[in-house]
Order: C-alpha cells, then sequence, then structure tokens
C-alpha cells in the first residue's frame, strides 16, 4: 500500500515536472529562472504545511489524512491543466508539492516505519519501489502524453488515474498501526517463534509503540539537525538533477527523447540500490552506510558535469540511480531508527519541511546559472561539496538514547 502511494505521488515529484519545463516555458513565455523561481518559492511556502500533517497523523492517524490528501491531490493535478500564468503556476507547483511529494511521501513512510521494526530497512526499500516505478513510468508517460495530446491533456490524466489509483486500496486494505489488528511490528515477536501468532503476545509487546523521543526531545539532539540537514541537501539536489536533467541534457545537444529515456536507466539502478541498502541497513552500522551515500550524491554531480553523449548520459543516469536509491533507503530509515515510533508522525512532518524547502532551493541556481552563462557544468561541481560536508557530520554526530531520554546520548558503533 505504501508503494502504490509512493508512486502515485508522482505528478507532484521533479523527475514528472522536467518533462513540462520546456512546453511551460513556450506556452506561458516565461524564462527558465522565473519558472524555477516560481517552483522555488511555491515548494517552499507549501513546506511549512508539512509538520501540521505530521501532527494529524499522530492524531488522527493515516488513513483519515490518507483519504483527505489524495482526493485534494487528485483535484490539483486536473486544475494544473488550466495555469495560464506566473501566478497560477506557482499556485499549481505549491498544491503538487504540498500534496504529493511532502504529504503522500510522509505518509507512506510513517505507514511503513509503523509495521515494521526489525525488518524497517528492507521494508522501506520495498515501499521505495513505488518512488522508483514513478521515475520510471511517469516522465516517459508524461513526455508521450504532451506529444499525443498536448501538456494540458496529460495533467487531467493524471490527476484522474490518482484517484482510481488510491481511493479504492485506501478504502479497502490501509490499517493505520499493527496494533489496530492486534499484531506487531513484523508480524512475529522474535525470531524462533514462527508458530506463535503475533497477537497472542500483543498485548505485553504493544507498548513498544509507546518508545520513542518526541519532537521536542528530539530538536534537542544533534543528531536531529545533522539528519535534518543531510536529508534537506540530497533532497535539495537530487530535485535540481531532477528538474532540469532534459534540459540540461538538451542544452548538450542531447535529443530530449533521449533525455527522458535516461529516466528509466536511473529507476533500474534506484531499485537496484534501494533493495541492497535497505537488506544492509538491517543488518550493519547505520552511520557508515549513510555517509557512503550521502558521498556517492557528490559522485552523481560531478558525473553529470561531464555528460557530453549517450554513453557518459547513461553512466551517469546508472551513477545516480544507484545514489538515490540508496539516500531514499536511508531517509525514511533514520527517524524511527534513532527517535523510535511513539511520536513518529511528528517529527516526520518536520523531517518532510525540511526536505521540500530543500527541493525548494534547489532548482534555483542551476536555472539562474543556465539564464547567465549558458552552462551548468561548473555549478554542478561546486554543489558537488555540500554531500561531502554533510557525510563528515554524520560520522560525528552522537546518537540519541531512546530509553534514556534525549539528556542521554552515546556514540555506540550505530
Amino acid at each position: 500500500m505504501a508503494a502504490l502511494i509512493m508512486f502515485a505521488s508522482g505528478p507532484g515529484q521533479s523527475h514528472t515536472f522536467s518533462v513540462f519545463l520546456i512546453p511551460l516555458v513556450d506556452d506561458l513565455g516565461i524564462s527558465h529562472t522565473a519558472i524555477s523561481i516560481a517552483y522555488a518559492v511555491a515548494t517552499l511556502v507549501a513546506a511549512f504545511g508539512l509538520p501540521f500533517v505530521g501532527r494529524a497523523v499522530d492524531r488522527s492517524g493515516s488513513y483519515r489524512v490518507l483519504t483527505v490528501i489524495v482526493i485534494a491531490f487528485g483535484a490539483a493535478t486536473i486544475a494544473f491543466s488550466a495555469i495560464s500564468g506566473f501566478v497560477l503556476l506557482m499556485l499549481g507547483f505549491g498544491l503538487l508539492r504540498f500534496l504529493g511529494q511532502g504529504s503522500l511521501m510522509l505518509c507512506a513512510n510513517n505507514l511503513t516505519s509503523q509495521w515494521f521494526d526489525k525488518k524497517r530497512g528492507i521494508a522501506l526499500s520495498l515501499t521505495m519501489l513505488g518512488f522508483s516505478l514513478s521515475v520510471a513510468l511517469h516522465p516517459p508517460l508524461a513526455q508521450w502524453l504532451t506529444e499525443t495530446h498536448g501538456w494540458q491533456m496529460a495533467w487531467i490524466v493524471m490527476g484522474l488515474g490518482t484517484w482510481l489509483l488510491l481511493l479504492p486500496p485506501i478504502m479497502l486494505l490501509l490499517f493505520d498501526r499493527p496494533e489496530q489488528l492486534g499484531l506487531v511490528p513484523d508480524g512475529k515477536i522474535k525470531k524462533g517463534e514462527a508458530d506463535i501468532p503475533a497477537k497472542a503476545n500483543a498485548r505485553s509487546e504493544g507498548a513498544t509503540a509507546d518508545r520513542g523521543l518526541d519532537l521536542a526531545q528530539a530538536r534537542r539532539t544533534d543528531a536531529f539537525w545533522v539528519i535534518l540537514l543531510s536529508n534537506s541537501v540530497h533532497s535539495a539536489l537530487a530535485t535540481a538533477i531532477f528538474f532540469h536533467q532534459v534540459s540540461i541534457f538538451d542544452a548538450k545537444g542531447l535529443d530530449p527523447t533521449l533525455a527522458t529515456s535516461i529516466f528509466s536507466v536511473t529507476a533500474l539502478m534506484m531499485v537496484v540500490s534501494s533493495l541492497i541498502i535497505g537488506h544492509l541497513l538491517d543488518r550493519l552500522p547505520t552511520r557508515p552506510l549513510y555517509a557512503a551515500a550521502l558521498l556517492s550524491t557528490s559522485l552523481s554531480l560531478v558525473m553529470m558535469s561531464q555528460v557530453q553523449g549517450q554513453l557518459t548520459a547513461s553512466a551517469f543516469a546508472f551513477v545516480f540511480g544507484l545514489s538515490n536509491g540508496a539516500m531514499l533507503a536511508h531517509i525514511a530509515y533514520v527517524w524511527p531508527r534513532f527517535f523510535g515510533r511513539a511520536h513518529l508522525g511528528s517529527i516526520l512532518g518536520v523531517a518532510q519541511m525540511g526536505m521540500v524547502i530543500g527541493a525548494s532551493l534547489g532548482a534555483i541556481p542551476l536555472g539562474v546559472g543556465y539564464d547567465l552563462v549558458g552552462e551548468h557544468d561548473g555549478l554542478l561541481l561546486v554543489l558537488a561539496l555540500l554531500p561531502i560536508s554533510c557525510a563528515v557530520a554524520v560520522m560525528l554526530m552522537r546518537i540519541p538514547r531512546i530509553d534514556a531520554g534525549p539528556a542521554s546520548t552515546t556514540t555506540p558503533n550505530h
């Protein structure tokens, strides 16, 4: 269910917007800088609503919140087909980013984290398969719809598809927590008790749902801010790459259809990477894996600056897919891993806000750089320094002790 939610967030994601960048510039008569600013400002404003979504999930559960969000997201997607100027463009961007890239991803990650503990790494990686599938399918679908029926009809089709994909399964299949069904995370209590139904022990073990720091406690730890900054930096850079990929390749002389098809290579590698990293997260220390994933983001930026033709474009897409899959596996995993799941909705609300703020800022530099000098390569190399700094901070941060409270931190081999 969470993977399906991730997939359906596609119309609110940068890899889908990338396909519409050139048609919007041509039809609305605005510059790359203007459209980047509209995207950034709208995304930034939308980000500040996500903590309220997180608190609503904690109070009312994912089922009720998701039902409202899906109805609104489908309507906003359809309405995007009617934009006709800068102000409406900014409003449309804001709604799609808040409801899709923000709220839907928050709810999907919260849902999986509530249902899994010892298997959370691989479970969240499976959830992210929905996002990878969106990267593979939404850009070529949007490109085909735009070429055959126009970009306005493309948004109408995607909006109707959102309702059809999500509303029936949410109504029929979704439960907020395993405790609602007399179960516990992972379905069984511990290894070696496969013959004992989980609900037989749910009463005694269900209290684990109450373990974890609340938002105020979490904010008093350095780990909270390091993780928030690292995830936000990755969100900014990944958004910049996805949003400008078609136009960057076009400036390098690559055909737009080829540039769009490269998304499929990225998506395939995201699947492979997220599954491998998810498996490793359940077995190996978290911080070295997290730092390595951040460093791979820097490598992606360097490789994008070196794209010259189909071969180097494919190599970039390969590495970016591995990098993005690795980071996506960590982005949702680290919050319940280090802060528990008792108040996870509120924490994820702030975490997702930070990522959306990062996404709002990420598109601007490359858009401005293109309008000023007609290329992006130098700026891509400068931006590659940011994840390196975050990787160092991750290795140095102290790990909160959930049971002992926020005042007690340690630096075990996590």
